[in-house]
């Protein structure tokens, strides 16, 4: 599945699947074709990533018919464009709360190679387009998808609004800041985070958005969520969350087993 493909999957509700690939080893990327994916996630927000290896690992996953989607380190426009000009397929902007955000991430992912003070005309509905230069921009553009992370109560607020841009694509939940944001941080069976998460994919898919949530774990909360609310985005884990889900599981086993201390350290180090 490619950008135009995952785009049209999104918006009718077919559902597609990914995870986060955070490896950049060579050999992954085989790994990863044999999975039964639609695309891979790549982090720049949280996962430091060389411009040149991102851009080797998206055009690599592209060519093997699995569309890359970048997430930016913030919803800024400039750092759409890198992505895309690396081979990117799709952004995911992190923390999105206002339409003006989306406005200008939209000129960048949908408009480009269109800049400046044209291009936010266009967008605020000042001033149209010619036809053989909106047509060269969509074809440009074809294979390129805008997704949006929602992750805070002022995004929730304003998401009719965000939901309205007729270029995003897609909007999915970051569970970790939008549960700190609600006041219940990591309780992801709370009532409130439940309501929230319910009410972002029903208004997502009511209004022709893919939706979806990035999620390491509880596997059986995500496929509820998709089956009561139509969520069609399925991202799941990361190949860094199911190795250390899996790994330390299976060492702590094997320590029990041979009568040894079991420990297990948290991400920052820690020791539970």
């Amino acid at each position: 599945m490619l950008g135009n493909e995952l785009r049209e999957s999104l918006r009718s509700g077919k559902r597609v699947y990914g995870t986060c690939v955070c490896s950049n080893n060579a050999r992954w990327a085989a790994v990863v074709r044999g999975l039964g994916l639609d695309l891979v996630f790549l982090d720049t927000e949280h996962i430091p990533q060389d411009r040149g290896e991102l851009a080797w690992m998206c055009q690599t996953y592209a060519a093997m018919g699995l569309a890359p989607v970048v997430r930016v380190p913030e919803p800024d426009p400039y750092q759409a464009c890198i992505v895309l000009d690396g081979g990117a397929q799709g952004v995911i902007a992190p923390y999105v709360e206002t339409v003006e955000e989306v406005k200008k991430l939209a000129g960048a992912v949908k408009h480009r190679p269109l800049k400046g003070a044209r291009l936010r005309r266009a967008l605020d509905g000042k001033e149209t387009l010619e036809p053989v230069l909106s047509e060269y921009l969509a074809r440009w553009n074809k294979n390129n998808v805008l997704i949006i992370n929602i992750e805070s109560q002022p995004a929730m607020d304003a998401l009719d609004d965000l939901l309205a841009v007729e270029e995003v694509d897609a909007v999915l939940i970051g569970p970790h800041d939008l549960s700190l944001n609600l006041g219940v941080p990591e309780q992801y069976d709370h009532p409130k985070f439940d309501a929230a998460v319910r009410e972002i994919f029903t208004k997502a898919r009511a209004a022709g958005k893919g939706a979806g949530v990035h999620f390491s774990d509880g596997l059986e909360q995500e496929v509820v969520w998709a089956r009561e609310t139509g969520a069609n985005l399925i991202m799941h884990s990361s190949d860094l969350g199911i190795f250390r889900n899996t790994m330390g599981s299976d060492i702590a086993k094997m320590k029990e087993m041979l009568g040894d201390s079991v420990s297990v350290s948290g991400e920052d180090g820690s020791t539970v």
